[in-house]
C-alpha cells in the first residue's frame, strides 16, 4: 500500500517480510498432542497474516488451546514504533509473545468472574440491589438495581455523566460519588444497554465493601496467583508501565452515526481514547471494567480454566456451578442500545449463537469478551477451544472487519463441532 493510500486510510506501513516481524513460541505450540494437523495451524495464522496485512494493527499476539493444549503461540508486528503517525526514525520495539497489553472491555469477563466467587463464597447475592451493600448507590432512583443487572448491562447507568472530565476515570472515589449521584435510564433491567466503564466501578466498590480488600488484591489471591499469571493486573505499576504495548487510533475517522456510537458508547471521539489508554494515568490506575493488562496467553489460559469447570492444573480456581451460573445467558437476543447491535449476555460473558454469533457460527455453547471491537477473547465447549486474540489498533468498522471476521470463521472450521449432537464439553 503506497503513502497516500495509508494516509487515507491511517494505517501503517506493512513490512514486505512477515517472517522478520513474526515471533514463534516453538516450545509453546504442541498441535501434534491433540491431533492438530499442521494444515489447520498454517490456515488460521494466515488468517491472522491476513488482518495484520490491513495495516490497522501495528501489534497483534494469538494464543489457541485445543483440548487443553497450547496449539498457536504467535505474535507479529511491533509494541510501539510502527503506528500510522510514527516517524521512520520512531524506535521500532518488537512485539512478542511475552509483552503486556491491556485488554480493554475483555477485562469485564475476569472482573465478573471475582464477584461469582464471591457468591460461591456466599458473601454477596446477584439478585441482591447494589445498595444493600452500598446504601449510597440508592440515589437519583437506583435503590433497586441490583448486582446481575449490573454485570449483564441492565443496570440503567451505561454511561458516566456527560461533561466529565476524562481525568476522573483514574479517581475511584471520585467517579464512584457521580455514578452515586446519576439518575439512571431505567431501572426495571428490561433493556439491554452496553455498560463500558460503569459497571466495572460499581463491582469493585461491591467487592471491597463485602471483603475488606482491594479488588486487586483479590484477583491476585484468587485468580493470579494460583494460576501463575506473571502479568494479569488492573494497570501497571510504575516500574513495568513502559513494557506495556501502545494503542493506535487506526482506520479512516468514523463519521456519524458511528461516530455517534463511538462517543455514546465511551465517552469520546476516537482519537480522544487512543490518549486517555496511552495517559500513563489510565495505565497505572485500576480500571476494572476496561484496563486489566496481560498477554494472549494469559486470557487464554483463564478462558481454558473456565473450559476446565474451574480448575487449572490440578488447582480449583471456583466450583464447577460458579462456571454454570457466569455462562448461563440471561434474557433474549436484544439489540443493544449502547452499541446499537443484537447481543446475548450473561451475567459478566458475551455469547455465542446459533445458527450464528459472535463467536462464530454454530457457537451457541461459546463464552468470552471482545476488547474495544477489535480484541476476541473466547472459549467454546463444543469445540473444546479457547482463544485470545490481541492487538493494539483501534479502528472502528473499518476495513479491517472482514479479515478478522474471517478469522473467527476459520478458527471454527477448523475445529468443527463435537459429533454427539452438539454437546458441550462442560455443560453450560
Amino acid at each position: 500500500m503506497n503513502r497516500l493510500a495509508r494516509r487515507a486510510l491511517n494505517t501503517f506501513a506493512v513490512p514486505q517480510d512477515l517472517d522478520a516481524v513474526t515471533y514463534r513460541d516453538q516450545a509453546g505450540e504442541n498441535p501434534d498432542a491433540v491431533g492438530v494437523s499442521e494444515d489447520s495451524v498454517n490456515a488460521i495464522w494466515r488468517s491472522v497474516e491476513r488482518l495484520y496485512r490491513t495495516g490497522t494493527h501495528p501489534g497483534m499476539q494469538l494464543s489457541v488451546r485445543h483440548r487443553g493444549e497450547q496449539i498457536l503461540h504467535r505474535s507479529i508486528g511491533h509494541a510501539a514504533g510502527n503506528g500510522p503517525r510514527d516517524s521512520r526514525h520512531s524506535v521500532k520495539v518488537p512485539m512478542t509473545t511475552g509483552t503486556p497489553v491491556c485488554y480493554f472491555s475483555a477485562s469485564k469477563a475476569v472482573t465478573a468472574l471475582l464477584i461469582h466467587i464471591l457468591v460461591e463464597q456466599g458473601r454477596v447475592n446477584l439478585l441482591d440491589p447494589v445498595s444493600y451493600y452500598c446504601p449510597e448507590f440508592a440515589q437519583g432512583g437506583k435503590r433497586t438495581i441490583t448486582i446481575h443487572q449490573i454485570l449483564s448491562h441492565r443496570g440503567g447507568i451505561p454511561a458516566i455523566p456527560r461533561g466529565t472530565p476524562i481525568d476522573v476515570l483514574w479517581q475511584t472515589d471520585e467517579i464512584w460519588r457521580l455514578l452515586c449521584e446519576a439518575e439512571p435510564v431505567e431501572v426495571d433491567g428490561t433493556r439491554v444497554a452496553y455498560h463500558a466503564i460503569t459497571g466495572g466501578y460499581v463491582l469493585q466498590r461491591v467487592l471491597e465493601k463485602v471483603t475488606g480488600e482491594t479488588i486487586e488484591a483479590f484477583l491476585d489471591t484468587h485468580i493470579r496467583q494460583p494460576m501463575g499469571m506473571k502479568w494479569f493486573t488492573y494497570g501497571m505499576s510504575s516500574e513495568q508501565v513502559h513494557e506495556l504495548a501502545l494503542t493506535y487510533a487506526t482506520g479512516p475517522t468514523p463519521r456519524f452515526p458511528v461516530s455517534w456510537i463511538v462517543n455514546r458508547a465511551l465517552g469520546g471521539d476516537i482519537r480522544t481514547v487512543e490518549q486517555v489508554v496511552n495517559d500513563p494515568r489510565f495505565q497505572e490506575a485500576v480500571i476494572p471494567a476496561g484496563n486489566l493488562c496481560g498477554t494472549a496467553e494469559e486470557m487464554g489460559r483463564f478462558f481454558q480454566m473456565m473450559l476446565n469447570g474451574g480448575v487449572w492444573e490440578g488447582k480449583r480456581i471456583c466450583d464447577p456451578m460458579t462456571i454454570r451460573r457466569i455462562t448461563q445467558q440471561y434474557g433474549s437476543l436484544q439489540i443493544d442500545r449502547t452499541m446499537m447491535i443484537p447481543m446475548r449476555f450473561s451475567a459478566g460473558l458475551m455469547l455465542g449463537g446459533n445458527p450464528v454469533g459472535l463467536w462464530g457460527p454454530q457457537s451457541r455453547h461459546a463464552f468470552g469478551h471482545v476488547g474495544l471491537i477489535n480484541k476476541f477473547c473466547w472459549a467454546d465447549s463444543a469445540r473444546d477451544i479457547s482463544v485470545s486474540l490481541l492487538n493494539t489498533g483501534l479502528p472502528i468498522f473499518a476495513h479491517q472487519l472482514p479479515a478478522l471476521a474471517r478469522f473467527v470463521y476459520t478458527v471454527c472450521r477448523e475445529f468443527p463441532l463435537r459429533p454427539e449432537n452438539q454437546r458441550p464439553l462442560f455443560a453450560v
